[in-house]
């Protein structure tokens, strides 16, 4: 169903992106390239200058020269290559995913460079009569500052309730959800599509997700899915099973809102106590590109359905760029697969009906999109909203929570506040995990509508999201 069809059963709906930034790069002649050995790493392909597209095209910055290009059905390879050397075209990478082929797709996408900048190469392969559509290789940013520990001292406010000790009637009643035992369940999985989680982390370590299918450090693809001895989950921007370390701060602080270990007298507690992350890293220290993206989601699709596994959702804690049906091909993978796609609303004070912002203002109904709420009921400052593209709020303003430290040569576990949608969305997908946990079996719908149909009306959101509320997990 399309999104903006199941809107009116429950109010409205929502989705919301973040700063927007583009990206292009590399090419070779036509290649299919596997999973696990595409092209050089985004980090490489980037050059120090980006292009900038005029505000009424895409919001936000592109690396020249790249393109994500996808023939028309029945295209073989000669008039593909014709095509290639015709528009002087590389093929960095072709983008053919196990879930796109477990999808009935056979014709997958090519990530291509050309000597042409963007607009001009994008206006060129228009005139091709075999491309279906080309579309720039978006970069994507995650939105968050740093302003300084956590749950019995008051601070870690998203998680109370107006019933609850401590007490803030605008947090999201988490702590009353834990009074009534119900703590979550390791049987759920989340995904985190950000940067890498810091696995070690002394309030993440048991909760961090491992591939029971994969053999660790073998250096063989034992699970059949393309990627060699991804135990904790994949680096899609190195290309490789490196998830973990310092640098991984924004990944590992949305995780600790989701799910930090509760109860242990340690640090934060996560919405859900109990429960498993699979880390997809795709954000790097220049953001993250669509085809790498792409790649992260599918990923997520294919695990569950490769081995059956219990994934709820993926937390989408970025945004950026202008449209990309390739990415809107994968997030609908997602929702076929019965996983809800929760995406933060961005940080630019807009209302994104009127200028839309991605990938949460995409219309595929697995979304749902978070505003960001204050500690005293308002909206935050920064937080986008949106009546008709914007779900719901959420905790997002001082919110404390898990990250890696450099001590010496040593890393080690810390704790810090940031602020940004890209922490309320942590909290929503923390109250899908909670939910499934006590309502086993519950399908991605169903989940959604209980979240969407028990938020608490606020005054500062009324008119701003599609349920004029804010989470409330407190029956969860």
């Amino acid at each position: 169903m399309e999104r903006r069809k199941l809107m009116n059963s429950i109010g409205g709906f929502a989705a919301v992106a973040f700063g927007a930034a583009l990206l292009f790069s590399g090419c070779r002649k036509e290649q299919a390239v596997s999973q696990t050995d595409g092209g050089a790493s985004l980090e490489k392909r980037l050059s120090e200058e980006t292009v900038s597209f005029p505000a009424n095209t895409a919001r936000g910055e592109a690396v020249p020269n790249e393109l994500i290009v996808r023939f028309k059905p029945g295209v073989g390879e000669d008039r593909r290559q014709r095509a290639f050397e015709h528009m002087n075209a590389e093929v960095v990478e072709k983008l053919h995913t196990q879930a796109m082929k477990d999808f009935g797709d056979e014709r997958g996408y090519f990530l291509v460079r050309m000597p042409a900048d963007v607009p001009q190469a994008m206006n060129r392969w228009r005139d091709e009569e075999d491309i279906e559509y080309a579309e720039p290789n978006y970069l994507y940013s995650y939105s968050a500052t740093s302003n300084d520990p956590y749950f019995t001292d008051g601070q870690l406010w998203g998680m109370y309730g107006s019933s609850t000790s401590p007490s803030n009637q605008y947090g999201t009643g988490s702590a009353a959800a834990w009074a009534n035992n119900h703590t979550g369940s390791n049987s759920v999985i989340i995904a985190v599509i950000d940067e890498g989680i810091y696995n070690e982390h002394e309030d993440l370590n048991a909760n961090c997700w491992v591939n029971p299918y994969e053999i660790p450090n073998n250096k063989k693809d034992d699970d059949g899915n393309g990627y060699v001895d991804d135990v904790y989950g994949w680096n899609f921007d190195r290309n490789n099973n490196k998830t973990s370390g310092s640098a991984e701060t924004h990944g590992s602080h949305v995780a600790g809102t989701i799910g930090a270990v509760g109860g242990n007298n340690k640090g934060v507690a996560g919405v859900c106590w109990n429960i498993k992350m699979i880390s997809c890293k795709f954000l790097g220290r220049r953001g993250g590109s669509t085809a790498n993206a792409i790649k992260a989601v599918d990923y997520v699709t294919d695990m569950k359905t490769r081995h059956n596994l219990n994934i709820v959702a993926t937390n989408n804690s970025w945004g950026g760029g202008g449209f990309s049906q390739s990415l809107k091909d994968a997030i609908d993978r997602a929702e076929a697969a019965d996983i809800l796609f929760i995406a933060a609303a961005g940080n630019d004070s807009r209302n994104n009906d009127a200028s839309a912002s991605y990938p949460s203002n995409y219309t595929s109904s697995n979304i749902i999109a978070v505003a960001s709420i204050t500690s005293s009921g308002g909206l935050s400052s920064f937080s986008n909203y949106g009546l008709t593209t914007v779900d719901i709020g959420a905790p997002g303003s001082g919110i404390y929570s898990t990250v890696p430290k450099k001590q010496g040569k040593s890393v080690v576990s810390s704790y810090a506040s940031y602020n940004g949608t890209s922490m309320a969305t942590p909290h929503v997908t923390g109250a899908a995990a909670l939910y499934a946990a006590s309502h086993p079996g519950s399908s991605a719908a169903a989940i959604k509508t209980a979240i969407l149909s028990s938020a608490t009306a606020t005054s500062s959101l009324s008119g701003k999201c599609a349920t004029g509320g804010r989470l409330n997990t407190s029956g969860f």
